[in-house]
């Protein structure tokens, strides 16, 4: 059954990986469909329809991608990316074929399937280029020159091969892949062995050289070994149990270099380097190594001294709690340079995973984020308007935004910021609108003036998120009114007549939405309507025609003379066409003008007699 496939979808794991942007994509779509699914009928809900036959392809793919080679798809990313769009073309098409708006369903939801639909259909036909540095990382690696270290760490972090465990299941992965297409693919796998066993030989060493180290172990614990110098912290000489990066690219244990740091030093203590910010990078592959130098030693590490709170913040996010609190402190510091870096470093951590999000928001960022939303520095408040994006991802986080008054100032932000924070601001206000409580409290904070501004004068990524937040806002009846007494019709006119901006879904989408309010509908039918509403009816896409026809059966409801504007214009001929191969709702709307145009012809024939 569709509903039960979508439940597994949502029930997988964060996706890691050189694939995870698309897997959280396409998860993310299926789940939006849950009001949809929730509502279908016993004659979609079987297991051998399209869309259950859709959801399951999506599931297994997302399946293979979670427990397939991450080198592999790494390697062949064109390919894996064009098995995304074919299953978000499948999607696409299974809505095509399914007359949800004729189910049982409140307005508010057949908006929000529109919307999803219309997704599915841009992820069918557009995907984002493969990840061209990694893709020469990956291109040097494989070469027989020795391998950078710095590029293998790279490497690593963007497969996300971090843990001896990592590199076992990727083992494991490539083992299966050889089994399942009994062979070689592509006659690379030779390749990405060797790639993985120099990955390997940088991130930590293999099972049989750990069990070498650990039974060497056993015979030298009388000894003291000597440190290698790379393990010591440049400042205490002491063995590294937290090594962290600074700008400058030396390694130091956390503690000793934050002490440095606070008390005011700017500079890198090793090098004298001035440090163009005192951000610091867990330098996950030297603590790996001590780790396996101290077991093949016979030497244990002393524990860290926190309380259970810091090592279940430890356990669960890339900033044990000290690191997370230092965080906190540089946000609270009043210098410009720290908040700045601060909040960039937020940013990032909360983008990567779910338990990042929920111990950044448990350290007490998300007002220290909203007040530096009111910075005069433009990349602070990107990196903080950013950052509260990413940490509304998780549900739980968006309550804490918004009873933080962060929608006032996100929605100054969207008026004054970068074209960067603009869109990010925009995406924001969507992530929030999520909650029918906070489409209220958004369009009444003055969102819509901005979000129109930013759909007209936006990048094309800008004016996409613009069109997706004003969508979802005016589910709600009063932001409809506040979008058409903000002038929003007459752009998405402009929008219908210049086809070439790429807007014409979201245009249509919103009209549609709009004519169904009397205010809407009015101002439509003052903005010569028919001209453009004909043409999509007669050319365009078969979703953009169904929304042609209902805002065009909108109009003629309520008008005699849009009736006989659209017969004039020579429509009857596309409607009769719409009216037996378009979609369902098409169909139904195409019938009813059409009826109207009988009913408005008979009329005006009596008019004459007379």
């Amino acid at each position: 059954m569709p509903k039960r496939v979508a439940d597994e979808i949502a029930a997988l794991p964060e996706p890691r990986g050189p694939l995870r942007r698309p897997c959280a994509d396409l998860s993310r779509r299926v789940r939006l469909l849950a009001p949809l699914l929730d509502h279908l009928p016993a004659s979609a809900s079987s297991s051998s329809t399209p869309l259950a036959d859709a959801l399951g392809a999506a599931r297994d793919l997302l399946r293979k991608t979670r427990d397939g080679s991450k080198i592999d798809q790494a390697m062949r990313g064109d390919a894996f990316l064009d098995e995304f769009a074919g299953v978000n073309r499948q999607i696409h098409l299974a809505l095509d074929a399914l007359p949800y708006n004729t189910f049982h369903m409140p307005q508010e939801v057949q908006e929000q399937v529109a919307l999803v639909h219309s997704q599915f259909q841009r992820a069918s036909t557009r995907t984002d280029p493969p990840d061209t540095q990694l893709s020469m990382d990956l291109a040097w690696a494989l070469t027989d020159n020795p391998s950078d270290p710095a590029l293998l760490t790279r490497i690593s972090h963007k497969l996300q091969l971090h843990t001896m465990a990592d590199m076992k299941n990727e083992s494991i992965a490539l083992h299966n892949m050889v089994i399942s297409t009994a062979g070689e693919p592509d006659g690379c796998v030779d390749q990405m062995s060797s790639l993985l066993k120099k990955l390997k030989d940088c991130v930590v060493t293999d099972d049989h050289a750990n069990d070498a180290l650990a039974t060497r172990s056993a015979s030298i614990k009388h000894r003291s070994p000597i440190i290698p110098d790379e393990f010591r912290c440049p400042i205490s000489l002491e063995l590294m149990q937290d090594p962290v990066i600074v700008s400058s690219g030396q390694t130091y244990e956390r503690s000793c270099i934050q002490k440095w740091l606070d008390s005011g030093h700017k500079t890198c203590p090793k090098t004298q380097q001035p440090l163009s910010h005192t951000s610091l990078t867990p330098n996950f592959v030297l603590k790996s190594l001590i780790s396996q130098w101290c077991e093949a030693n016979g030497i244990e590490l002393p524990k860290n001294k926190q309380n259970s709170r810091d090592k279940k913040a430890a356990k669960s996010s890339d900033y044990d709690h000290a690191g997370l609190v230092s965080l906190m402190n540089r946000l609270r510091s009043g210098n410009q340079d720290e908040q700045r870096a601060a909040a960039g470093e937020i940013r990032l951590l909360a983008k990567r995973n779910v338990n990042n999000r929920i111990c950044i928001a448990e350290t007490g960022a998300i007002p220290l984020l909203v007040n530096l939303l009111s910075s005069s520095d433009p990349r602070t408040q990107e990196h903080a308007v950013t950052a509260l994006l990413n940490l509304s991802i998780h549900e739980n986080n968006k309550a804490s935004i918004v009873d933080s008054h962060a929608i006032p100032k996100i929605v100054e932000v969207l008026k004054t910021g970068s074209m960067e924070t603009r869109e990010n601001a925009a995406a924001t206000l969507f992530s929030l609108s999520v909650v029918d409580e906070n489409k209220v409290t958004i369009g009444a904070a003055g969102a819509i003036p901005p979000l129109i501004n930013l759909l007209c004068d936006g990048s094309p990524r800008g004016k996409k998120d613009a069109a997706t937040a004003i969508f979802n806002l005016c589910i709600y009846q009063g932001n409809k009114v506040r979008a058409v007494k903000a002038g929003i019709v007459i752009h998405l006119m402009n929008f219908l007549v210049d086809p070439t901006g790429g807007m014409i879904d979201e245009a249509l989408s919103l009209l549609s939405i709009l004519a169904g309010n009397p205010e809407g509908k009015i101002v439509i039918a003052q903005s010569e309507p028919i001209p453009p509403l004909v043409e999509v009816i007669k050319t365009g896409s078969p979703r953009n025609r169904e929304n042609a026809a209902a805002i065009l059966w909108l109009l003629c409801s309520a008008d005699t003379e849009q009736t006989l504007a659209a017969k004039a214009a020579g429509v009857e001929d596309a409607l009769k066409e719409l009216s037996e191969t378009g979609t369902d709702r098409a169909k139904r709307k195409a019938s009813s003008i059409l009826e109207l145009m009988r009913q408005a012809n008979e009329d005006s024939l009596k008019g004459n007699g007379h």
